[in-house]
């Protein structure tokens, strides 16, 4: 049955074909031969024609009907084939505003009340009961026949507007997807850049190391080629880390045997050994704590990470040689200061990075630190995200300074 149903809607001319063949036999065969029959006919053949056509034309079908029932009232008598204007006014109010088939059905009780009385005019004046009989015949089947195609017309919009509904959520389910997909590239990427950028640089500053001491002090080569060896594992520790990070959030269901606990990502308390990488490679750093040390989320945590690492890789680039760096942290009721700061070049050689402190500084937009690096627009969406601010550019008496603040709640100590 539901079968039946859809394919009469995938040939809705179809179906109102057989149905206007039915409303012909019955017009027609209801009566013998004679000369009332051949009368009929045309009336007959007028009101079911337009049944045809109901569904593209429902106004105009409507119209034709009504028009061909009116001069039947006139000059003929009624046949089965009468049924025809309650089909189309059903379709009248099924597909057309409610204002459009009000005027139909108006029109339909008219007919019916004068068909009531050009087809029974003895004791319509007499019998009240006679009168209740052709109002119940004529009157009745017309409302329920406009109730019908209305209720369908309220069903049908409905349901589109579900359907709508349902596909307007589903364009702001893909489009929040490519939202979230576009955030998690950018936050990947700026995890390989603070992890690559960083160790990469502490690699090239020993491997120089390396080459410019090879011949007069072997020695100190060969500690270099081992601070790159260590620097390569630790960078490769934390490729493998992320990779299995991202690799646990894209399967959906855990494996049958998983894999060891990744190690947590780097946090203030790791700070010291960063440090201490950067004092490998022959780059003086001193690191200062100032108010009460307090816990620290693991995101935020993290944010101060790389929000150093990021400053002494800039440092290692751009400051030059013989240069000392200072690191120091400040806890506060307002919240957490990260200040990294040099006295070598680093104005001069990082123009971007000065634009970018201005830019920060000022509420810029993203266009307006198209000639930041990488790093730095990282280290800005990082801290950010948390609501703080960074602020970064030259010092007045030389050197580069680095300044990110978080409005933290600290909790007590």
């Amino acid at each position: 049955m539901p079968g039946l149903y859809a394919w009469l809607r995938r040939h809705p001319r179809l179906a109102d074909g057989a149905l206007a063949l039915l409303l012909t036999a019955l017009g027609t065969g209801v009566h013998k031969l004679g000369a009332q029959a051949l009368l009929n006919i045309p009336f007959v053949l007028g009101m079911v024609g337009p049944v045809v056509f109901r569904r593209e034309h429902p106004v105009g079908a409507f119209t034709a009907v009504i028009i061909v029932g009116a001069l039947q009232v006139l000059v003929g008598w009624p046949v089965s084939s009468d049924l025809s204007v309650l089909i189309m006014l059903y379709t009248l109010a099924a597909y057309r505003p409610r204002r459009i088939s009000l005027w139909g059905l108006a029109i339909c009780l008219l007919g019916a009340a004068v068909a009531m009385v050009r087809w029974h005019p003895a004791g319509v004046s007499d019998r009240l009961y006679a009168i209740g009989v052709d109002a119940a015949v004529f009157g009745a089947p017309v409302l329920l026949a406009w109730l019908l195609g209305d209720s369908a017309r309220w069903r049908r919009v409905y349901y589109q507007s579900l359907e709508e509904r349902a596909r307007r959520l589903e364009r702001e389910r893909d489009a929040q997807a490519k939202v979230a997909a576009s955030a998690e590239r950018a936050r990947i990427a700026r995890e390989l850049h603070d992890v690559v950028a960083h160790n990469v640089s502490v690699m090239v500053v020993q491997a120089d190391g390396a080459a410019y001491a090879l011949d007069s002090s072997p020695q100190r080569a060969a500690d270099a080629l081992a601070a790159i060896s260590a620097t390569g594992r630790r960078a490769l520790a934390e490729l493998r880390s992320l990779l299995g990070v991202l690799h646990n959030s894209a399967t959906p269901d855990p494996p049958a045997n998983p894999a060891p606990t990744l190690a947590p990502q780097p946090g203030i308390d790791e700070l010291g050994e960063l440090l201490e990488q950067a004092r490998a490679a022959g780059r003086p750093v001193s690191f200062t704590v100032s108010g009460v040390p307090r816990p620290v989320p693991e995101g935020e945590a993290l944010a101060v990470y790389r929000v150093v690492q990021e400053s002494l890789t800039n440092i290692r680039k751009h400051a030059g040689p013989a240069v000392t760096a200072e690191v120091s942290i400040g806890y506060s009721d307002e919240g957490l200061v990260v200040r990294v700061t040099d006295d070598g070049a680093g104005a001069a050689a990082a123009p971007s990075a000065a634009a970018f402190g201005a830019a920060s500084a000022s509420g810029g937009t993203a266009a307006r630190l198209a000639g930041a690096g990488q790093g730095l627009v990282g280290m800005r969406e990082r801290i950010e995200l948390y609501g703080g601010t960074v602020r970064s550019g030259p010092r007045a008496g030389g050197g580069y300074e680095v300044v990110a603040k978080l409005p933290l709640a600290l909790e007590a100590a």
